[in-house]
């Protein structure tokens, strides 16, 4: 993981709490954990073989609500982001060189990347609020596009991006570097406007990373304020729209990224690439094994979940197309991407949170205190008792099992749409859930397991 990476590479008490928290992990009933999670799986599986399918109707029901029209609000909220994108990227290239006091890293992987996505899955669509390009495009406007994008282009160039953005969070040598990351966003912001220029704004709904990641989450959460206007069971939404193209395949490599940015950590991973974990030559010495790793994760998934899905119309002989049933299915695995995510890197916001209230008070490390907070000390010493790891690590696993039957039941919820009510239904999403009681023991599993790196 990156900022565990980060803390080992940079500060040895860092180093000395991280091996101290899975160390004690190592010392937890973790099997016991993960039997009971897995058996909550499978007997939610076993449930819907029984459950009414209005039960499972009713789980995912709505209320409208009145439309809300926020456009205003979003372009005020939009240009104060572009203001403090500028800000943190003058902090990249002239700031502190050390990535836990500067903004720059900070703000991006620790308040974008952990913060702003995980709530979004529980409080709706946070990138209306802090796209930093929507205020100024409509502060310019109307711009005329000069080219219109092709039909049925979907979110194919989001995914492509998706995969670029995780071989640099994963396999670049310095992803935190504050001016290596201040140039990589600088280059993606000026091309993403580009974008919006040249075709407008239907650009940031193909081929904008943040949108697209951002939209996929948010597709999960019970409100909605603007258009479509409601509240329900988590996962209305996504129920109440129509997929894009590659959708589908979209939240599969959501979930190919993040499995894999577990497993690129673990004593196994790096005994198959010949690393010694307890010898980490550094990202340098590994960019080409975890590229192919990465690529591995992303394909493997693919495949078998293609696979569950194929087998699933097999056994119940259906006449529903495959295309269809895989672009529907595969967004019941984003129940699975997100909490797998909040949980990934959990122990790492809880250290990297405070390293940036610490930052925002002084951005310059000139001994400032805009906040108010001195004195201030970073503390990693809960990480040293067993009763605060076993809390954290307790709750991630709850986070993965909980994630892992929101999935299940909002498969079957797909599923009754795709093909009608009766056993059928539950035949033809079986292999499916199959998938995912092994995807239970494979995410407690990499929660528990030895990490290196």
């Amino acid at each position: 993981m990156l900022f565990r990476s980060k803390l080992l590479t940079v500060l040895p008490a860092a180093a000395q709490a991280h091996v101290s928290e899975q160390g004690f992990v190592l010392l937890l009933p973790t099997g016991v954990y993960t039997a009971a999670g897995v058996a909550a799986v499978s007997l939610t599986v076993l449930a819907l073989f029984a459950v009414p399918a209005g039960a499972i109707r009713a789980l995912f029901a709505h209320r409208s609500l009145p439309e809300n029209d926020l456009s205003r609000a979003q372009q005020a909220t939009s240009l104060i982001s572009l203001g403090c994108l500028i800000f943190v990227l003058y902090l990249g290239y002239n700031g502190p060189r050390d990535p836990l006091s500067n903004l720059m890293p900070l703000s991006f992987w620790t308040l974008g990347w952990v913060v702003a996505l995980s709530l979004t899955g529980v409080l709706g669509n946070l990138w209306h609020w802090i796209n930093p390009w929507t205020g100024l495009y409509r502060l310019i406007g109307p711009i005329q596009p000069r080219w219109s994008l092709p039909a049925g282009l979907g979110l194919w160039p989001a995914t492509a991006l998706m995969l670029g953005f995780a071989a640099f969070l994963l396999a670049d040598i310095a992803p935190d570097d504050p001016t290596r990351l201040a140039q990589f966003i600088a280059l993606y912001a000026v091309a993403t406007f580009a974008g919006m220029i040249l075709f407008g704004p239907r650009w940031l709904h193909h081929a904008e990373l943040g949108h697209a990641i951002f939209a996929a989450y948010a597709s999960l959460a019970p409100l909605r304020l603007s258009r479509g206007a409601g509240i329900g069971g988590p996962g209305w939404r996504l129920l109440a729209d129509t997929p894009a193209p590659a959708a589908g395949v979209f939240a599969l490599t959501l979930l190919a990224v993040g499995s894999f940015d577990g497993i690129n950590e673990t004593f196994w991973w790096l005994g198959q690439i010949g690393v010694n974990p307890l010898e980490f030559p550094g990202r340098s010495a590994v960019v080409g094994e975890t590229l192919i790793g990465l690529a591995l994760a992303f394909a493997g998934l693919l495949a078998v979940f293609a696979l569950a899905i194929w087998l699933g119309l097999r056994l119940s002989r259906s006449d529903v197309s495959f295309g269809a049933a895989f672009g529907w299915l595969a967004l019941s695995l984003l129940p699975i991407a997100l909490v797998y995510h909040i949980a990934h890197y959990l122990t790492s916001f809880l250290v990297q949170i405070q390293y940036t209230i610490a930052a925002l008070s002084d951005p310059f490390a000139r001994g400032a205190d805009w906040l108010g907070i001195q004195p201030f000390r970073v503390t990693t010493g809960f990480l040293n008792s067993i009763d605060a790891v076993r809390l954290i690590w307790t709750t991630q696993a709850g986070l993965v099992v909980l994630g892992h039957v929101w999935s299940v039941l909002l498969s079957h919820r797909i599923a009754l749409r795709l093909f009608g009510d009766g056993p059928r239904t539950a035949v033809a999403t079986l292999p499916l859930s199959l998938f995912m009681i092994g995807y239970t023991f494979l995410g407690l599993w990499l929660l528990a397991a030895p990490k290196g790196a």
